[in-house]
């Protein structure tokens, strides 16, 4: 299985940004669809954005259209998403998952089968 490994988390004031990345520690994730989730203490586990493998399609909540980029580089193995015009509410631990198949439910996080372990994101008012 492959091991998913997150980067980038931190602490910022709102309105300021963050840059996360998902890696894949053995395997290529550029054959993976992959999601962005988030959870924060007390709270589910919510959908953030997700990307196909190709790249071609994207998807995001929209408590962070507009404000959140995925984007993905096949060629260095990663998933990255942009965080711009952070707000406190965006706290949370933030999670990369892959599936091989482009999940009907895409916002359900048991279409998900790989997961990392997660970077926290605190954004301060």
């Amino acid at each position: 299985q492959v091991q998913l490994i997150e980067s980038g988390g931190g602490l910022v004031q709102a309105g300021g940004s963050l840059r996360l990345s998902c890696a894949a520690s053995r395997r290529t994730v550029r054959t993976y669809n992959t999601g962005w989730f988030r959870q924060a203490p007390g709270k589910e586990r919510e959908f953030v954005a997700v990307i196909s493998w190709t790249g071609s399609s994207t998807y995001y909540a929209d408590s962070v259209k507009g404000r959140f980029t995925i984007s993905r580089d096949n060629a260095k193995n990663t998933v990255t998403l942009q965080m711009n015009s952070l707000k406190p509410e965006d706290t949370a631990v933030y999670y990369c998952a892959t599936t091989v198949v482009f999940p009907t439910d895409y916002r359900h996080p048991n279409e998900y089968n790989n997961w990392g372990q997660g970077t926290q994101v605190t954004v301060s008012s």
